[in-house]
């Protein structure tokens, strides 16, 4: 007898400064609405194992998203997107998230991201707090300049070195099979897309003069990092922390820059209080 997981995908159109995009999701559970952002260079199959999760399944409803030029959801079709280089910006970032729960149609979501998505987290809570009922950020600092560069675009450098790159982000107590995974989804991006969102990672996300104008004691910004990760080090996404008010955050032993994908069971016993005090308050 055939098996099935719980998760079902399809599209979405979203018209984000007058281009309109073709967005591919996956969805799982009922309740309150928690929209979840893929790392830089990946896409939403990173979050495959919290959509499957029955606990969460019964408090939330899951939705895990593949950027444009990411995964599933194609570059678009109206422009010539091939003659100019692509950069994933702050501002895209921000719209596109919003555009995305408005065509759901989600009342003040939870939002939860890591890496580049750790950064929208703190970007969101300046910006648009009050369209979320609460924020996680996972792998969060105030900048992490130094990434952009040419070596993550170039024809001499293979698709298997980033992925090798990203295998070392992660705890060396994580599994095995879930940290190749993890390394394997980096294996089948688009090569110009890491490089592009690495402008976001280390450019134009840039909290270090303004992270004190965020204010967290409304809508609620969780922080979480690996202790591993030597990207966006624990000591980095605390400095933020410190400089939010409201703001929380913990460190995640035994994890590294992929808490969700690298060891979901670990994780799990990391975010699942953190959700539940968010279920909690929404009561």
């Amino acid at each position: 007898m055939a098996r099935f997981d719980a998760v079902s995908g399809r599209y979405v159109y979203l018209t984000i400064a007058g281009i309109e995009y073709r967005v591919y999701f996956e969805e799982a559970g009922a309740g309150i609405p928690l929209l979840l952002q893929h790392t830089a260079g990946s896409d939403g199959r990173q979050w495959r194992h919290l959509l499957e999760d029955r606990g969460f399944q019964r408090d939330f409803r899951m939705i895990a998203y593949d950027l444009p030029y990411h995964g599933k959801s194609v570059p678009p079709e109206g422009i010539e997107w091939w003659r100019t280089e692509y950069r994933l910006t702050r501002r895209f970032l921000i719209d596109f998230v919003l555009a995305l729960a408005r065509a759901l149609e989600m009342d003040r979501p939870v939002y939860m991201g890591s890496s580049i998505g750790g950064h929208l987290a703190a970007d969101l809570a300046m910006e648009a707090a009050a369209d979320f009922r609460a924020i996680i950020g996972l792998e969060a600092a105030s900048s992490t300049p130094g990434g952009f560069d040419d070596q993550w675009s170039h024809p001499r450098v293979s698709n298997e070195y980033k992925a090798s790159v990203m295998y070392g982000l992660m705890s060396p107590t994580s599994p095995e099979r879930w940290r190749r995974e993890t390394a394997w989804c980096y294996s089948q991006g688009a090569p110009a897309v890491f490089k592009g969102d690495l402008y976001y990672y280390s450019i134009d996300h840039d909290l270090t003069r303004n992270a004190e104008q965020i204010d967290a004691t409304r809508t609620p910004l969780y922080l979480l990092t690996g202790e591993y990760d030597w990207a966006s080090t624990p000591e980095m996404s605390a400095e933020l922390a410190g400089r939010i008010r409201g703001a929380k955050y913990t460190t995640m032993k035994g994890l590294g820059h992929f808490p969700m994908s690298e060891d979901p069971a670990r994780f799990r016993e990391y975010i699942a209080p953190v959700l539940r005090e968010i279920v909690e308050r929404s009561r």
